[in-house]
């Protein structure tokens, strides 16, 4: 297998591609043994979420998404945002450790081809 170029994080560390460490963690499940991975989507749902709530326990964690929604002020002074969860998944801090990166590295090359995802909603408006 050829060597690929390690990417470079913010502070010059070297940073191993998303394929190399999912490889290097299924040598490391398997003895070092070759595994080949099928996957099944039959039964895969998809859902939209914009907007998610986490919580950890001392074994799992616990991530919530759903919908943020805005319900109109009627008698009360300011409007309310009601966050609707519609699905959780819980993982174990490995599982969890593993998606951060692999979200992380994810994020990394996306702002590297279009710009940095500015989080402040008041600096995204335009004037």
């Amino acid at each position: 297998m050829a060597k690929k170029d390690e990417a470079k994080n913010a502070d010059n560390a070297p940073e191993a591609k998303p394929d190399a460490v999912v490889e290097e963690q299924a040598r490391a499940q398997t003895g070092q043994q070759q595994v080949r991975l099928r996957m099944d989507e039959r039964d895969m749902a998809t859902s939209y979420a914009n907007a998610f709530r986490t919580n950890g326990m001392a074994e799992e964690v616990l991530l919530d998404f759903g919908m943020n929604t805005v319900v109109p002020a009627q008698q009360q002074t300011q409007p309310e945002i009601l966050f609707k969860i519609s699905n959780r998944i819980v993982l174990n801090y490995y599982s969890a450790k593993r998606l951060a990166i692999s979200l992380s590295q994810m994020i990394r090359r996306h702002e590297q081809q279009y710009g940095e995802l500015e989080l402040d909603v008041a600096k995204r408006r335009k004037s």
